[in-house]
């Protein structure tokens, strides 16, 4: 009876690793698979542009000093 202690542990181990393999090729998937546009679907994603939009002036927040 003492040999199945280890038995439980080892089973209870070896299932830990099996859900943090699946979480891991699960995570691989969603990162490298390529991701093609659908017709009539959404534009795919793209780099966010980092300049201020050009706008009038006078319009929106002043600094004054």
């Amino acid at each position: 009876m003492a040999g199945d202690d280890g038995s439980g542990a080892t089973r209870e181990l070896l299932l830990v690793l099996a859900v943090a393999g699946a979480g891991l090729a699960l995570a691989m998937v969603a990162a490298f698979a390529p991701w093609h546009p659908v017709p009539g679907g959404t534009a795919p994603a793209g780099l966010v542009g980092l300049h201020a939009p050009s706008s009038p002036a006078g319009a929106g927040p002043t600094a004054t000093g």
